[in-house]
């Protein structure tokens, strides 16, 4: 079995809720040494000092690191993170632009100390431009990026997404940097200073908004589960005896297909059918036409025919389906663990796959500081004593 592709790099892993610490999570996964810095209280996300992990998204994303305390508002403090960042290849956080120049540990001060480290910098709006200081949440980020405001049906009001999309999207973007400035390292020598903004990250997804915003010439219409330009229909999601499913037809033959798992085939020569355009101008009735025979069967069984009739259907899961799909758990993708409080739960491994090498198994945190000395002497050679003068003057 081959070795993780980033095994023997170290990461200094500052990041905080959801963002920073999902990419040091996939840092972690692929292979490097990830040590979660966090002060002496804890991240917030953690939950009460002391008690048993109480927040299963700290769980979801900050196991498989080593955990240490740091306290940057005490002199020795800051001067034991420049320390750690000499001897390290990675640092990450994802505070508000400027907090960590204000803290005397900015990208200019620690890339001075290790010209081939890669500070990496995950933020809302990024380090520089007219929003660069707006106060970020996912929530916030969605709102600016245009994906509320597309979100639900027209004539009531914006949505947010449900799931935090921006944030772990930033996350996404900022291991993809961050992996791209080693690489560069490898042939250059050069370490690098990296600015990944969320609201740049989640500009994408608005592919198919934008076709439309360009095809009317403006703002289009919330279409709910519609396709967002009204141009491909079937595309929605339909009852179901027992629930929804959702189907999208995207090229003739598919359409034709699902008339046949219908048991309809005389749909396809339907005027009102016989082409994308002629189904698009009549969405209703095509929709009405599909959700009269998924209404009649049950969710799996509508997903089943579909299946065999090549058409693009999946039920709607709900989260309980979610964590115990046996393909994800089969896959690996979701993996059992044992948890203080809520007994056994699911946690994700990574997405990032190679054939030849088997991803870590899945890991709880670790305790705050639980790895403050082993860190400390194995980064910094810092004996017993040293680390506990640290602890005694505030710094950890």
């Amino acid at each position: 079995m081959a070795e993780l592709p980033l095994a023997g790099i170290t990461v200094l892993d500052l990041g905080q809720i959801y963002n920073g610490p999902y990419c040091g999570y996939l840092l972690a996964m692929s292979g490097a040494r990830v040590i979660k810095v966090e002060s002496p209280a804890g991240e917030g996300m953690r939950g009460r000092p002391g008690k048993p992990i109480a927040s299963y998204p700290f769980m979801m994303l900050n196991g498989n690191k080593e955990t240490m305390t740091i306290n940057l508002k005490n002199p020795e403090g800051v001067a034991l993170l420049k320390r750690l960042a000499g001897e390290v290849d990675v640092l990450l956080e994802n505070f508000a632009p400027g907090t960590m120049d204000r803290l005397g540990v900015g990208s200019d001060v620690l890339s001075e100390i290790n010209p081939r480290l890669i500070y990496a910098a995950g933020t809302g709006f990024g380090q520089g431009g007219p929003h660069r200081d707006y106060l970020a949440m996912d929530v916030t980020v969605q709102a600016m990026t245009a994906v509320v405001a597309i979100t639900g049906n027209d004539g009531e009001p914006p949505l947010k997404s449900g799931p935090a999309l921006c944030d772990i999207l930033g996350g996404v973007h900022l291991y993809g940097a961050i992996t791209s400035a080693l690489l560069r390292r490898e042939r250059t020598g050069e370490g690098a200073v990296l600015d990944v903004a969320m609201q740049d990250a989640v500009f994408p997804t608005l592919t198919s908004a934008l076709g439309a915003y360009y095809l009317v010439g403006g703002n289009p219409p919330r279409t709910g589960n519609h396709h967002q330009a009204r141009a491909v229909a079937p595309y929605n999601v339909y009852a179901t005896s027992d629930g929804h499913v959702a189907i999208i037809c995207i090229r003739e033959h598919h359409w034709a297909y699902l008339t046949k798992a219908m048991g309809r085939p005389e749909l396809a020569e339907d005027p009102r059918f016989i082409d994308m355009k002629n189904r698009s101008t009549n969405m209703e009735a095509t929709d009405e036409a599909v959700e009269s025979w998924t209404s009649t069967l049950p969710k799996d069984e509508v997903f089943r025919i579909c299946q065999e009739h090549d058409v693009i259907c999946a039920p709607v899961q709900s989260l309980d389906d979610v964590i115990h799909d046996p393909h994800l758990i089969e896959r690996g993708a979701l993996q059992k663990v044992a948890h203080p409080t809520y007994g056994e739960v699911m946690l994700p491994s990574t997405p990032l796959r190679f054939q030849d090498v088997e991803p870590p198994p899945v890991a709880m945190p670790r305790g705050l500081g639980q790895d403050n000395a082993a860190v400390l002497q194995d980064l910094l050679g810092i004996d017993e004593d040293g680390v506990a003068a640290l602890s005694e003057s505030g710094a950890l």
